[in-house]
């Protein structure tokens, strides 16, 4: 008898431990997914991953944006989609429930205003197995070249094509809003 039970027991921990771990791999490749539709701007697999409405947070600059699943398929992504990006996850485990990748990104307007790509920490966070929130730390933000590539653009734009209205869109984040910074990028690139 007690030698059933002691297997029970010891198959019941085998099976409990097995699910844990399967919870893991499951965080792990949702947010590897999560990356990976960033990477080819595929809102069909981005929409897979979040749940209703996604939290985006930058504590350093108190930046936090929450956006319904709908406004950020359709405007955030197809923003960041129209500068071309490229991610590449460097790092990514499972730390107390929540997923932590080191990621570096470069797209068009990156490259611009920075000249590298940024590297960013990303922590994850789920509820009912979708992404629920996602934190942002910006490892090499260089925020002075940055600051001053947006203000020559900026600058430049007013003077050369004050119908543009850069100032208006710079940080509209839609499709729009990222076609026209776009443009006023390589206006300013080509001195047209």
């Amino acid at each position: 008898m007690n030698r059933i039970l002691i297997i029970s027991l010891v198959l019941l921990v085998g099976f409990v431990s097995c699910k844990n771990a399967e919870k893991a791999v499951d965080k792990l490749k949702m947010a590897e997914n999560y990356f990976e539709a960033l990477n080819a701007s595929n809102s069909s697999k981005m929409k897979d991953v979040l749940a209703d409405s996604l939290i985006i947070t930058i504590p350093k600059y108190e930046y936090e944006v929450r956006y319904s699943k709908k406004d950020y398929l359709s405007n955030w992504l197809k923003w960041d989609s129209v500068f071309e990006p490229t991610y590449e996850v460097l790092e990514m485990n499972l730390h107390n429930g929540s997923v932590k990748a080191k990621v570096s990104k470069s797209d068009k307007r990156i490259f611009f205003f920075m000249q590298k790509p940024f590297l960013t920490n990303y922590s994850i966070r789920f509820e009912n197995n979708k992404i629920i929130a996602v934190e942002e730390e910006a490892l090499n933000f260089d925020e002075a070249t940055w600051e001053r590539n947006r203000t020559e653009l900026l600058n430049w734009n007013k003077a050369h094509h004050p119908k543009l209205n850069l100032d208006h869109y710079i940080n509209e984040q839609t499709a729009s809003g990222g076609m026209k910074l776009l443009k006023a990028i390589e206006f300013y690139k080509n001195k047209e």
